[in-house]
């Protein structure tokens, strides 16, 4: 495995295929969306995720690129975008952001709370609504499940006041699973937020079922499985059958995710412009079926 391999590479390799793809021929193109259970809202699939990369200083280069790839993401239909207070700067970069004129109405905007304590949580809750500049934030989750039991009470409260108008547990370890499955039976969130990828596949036994079963959307973190599925494709051409449905090793790996019915969006980081596009092609175009998910699931381990 080479470790030094890089998702610009990853994307020369996919053959180019992204540049024409098939639902931009002859039609309007249209992201595909998923229903939020608790409401019927539909979700574009494609979001983008903060951690590390949008904690940064506020400068105007910095805020200009993050500010194009937002743009790129909602330019293509997208409209999550999930941080949190843990991302040190990454809410006040996109609030920074919604003031250099990105349309805060064209956005989902998912954060969490972590810390313990109701009155710390509320503090920090609020503290995330100025720093975003939102009278609401569209979706509020415990992170990491800490201090759930105090948090979801406060983020119902907020609810009903209309300062949140979803609630949500999130966490990025299989390991924690059982915890986050307790989580769901007993508060029955909303939308929960967990890792699944081609490199970890441990949401599948329980996790994702159960959630289609209580109704909860699903959020996914750690789509690349920290980069460690690109490493693992290094040098090998997009294979013919993977090319009738993706364009790159990045869609691939995205389009795995978002053709599991229990998904309602995959939340991909970046803090590059050309990889914003490139996930947001994910979105677009046949999605594989179940025989082509088992192909890649069994491609993938055989690497």
């Amino acid at each position: 495995m080479n470790s030094a391999w890089n998702r610009r590479e990853a994307l020369l390799a996919g053959a180019g295929l992204a540049l024409a793809p098939i639902s931009a021929i002859g039609m309007e193109r249209k992201m595909i969306a998923r229903a939020v259970p608790s409401s019927g809202e539909m979700i574009p699939v494609v979001g983008l995720g903060t951690y590390n990369v949008f904690d940064v200083e506020s400068s105007p280069d910095a805020i200009a690129t993050r500010k194009k790839i937002v743009d790129l993401l909602t330019g293509e239909g997208g409209s999550m975008i999930d941080t949190s207070p843990m991302y040190n700067r990454s809410e006040k970069v996109i609030g920074d952001i919604i003031d250099a004129g990105s349309p805060r109405d064209a956005l989902f905007l998912a954060t969490k709370v972590w810390t313990d304590g109701a009155d710390a949580g509320a503090r920090q809750m609020q503290r995330s609504l100025e720093l975003m500049n939102a009278r609401v934030i569209d979706l509020m989750q415990v992170h990491n499940l800490r201090d759930t039991d105090v948090h979801m009470k406060t983020i119902r409260d907020w609810q009903a006041d209309g300062r949140i108008r979803y609630n949500g547990l999130t966490h990025y370890t299989a390991s924690a699973h059982a915890a986050l499955e307790a989580g769901m039976r007993k508060h029955r969130p909303e939308f929960i937020q967990i890792n699944y990828s081609l490199g970890e596949l441990e949401a599948e036994t329980r996790v994702l079922p159960l959630a289609q079963d209580l109704g909860i959307a699903v959020i996914i973190n750690r789509p690349y499985f920290t980069g460690r599925l690109f490493a693992a494709v290094a040098g090998i051409p997009l294979p013919a059958w993977a090319q009738e449905f993706a364009g790159s090793w990045g869609q691939f790996f995205l389009k795995f995710i978002i053709s599991h019915p229990a998904v309602t969006c995959v939340i991909p980081a970046t803090s590059k412009p050309h990889h914003m596009t490139d996930n947001t092609e994910a979105g677009f175009g046949p999605l594989p079926d179940e025989k082509i998910r088992r192909r890649m699931v069994d491609f993938v381990k055989a690497l």
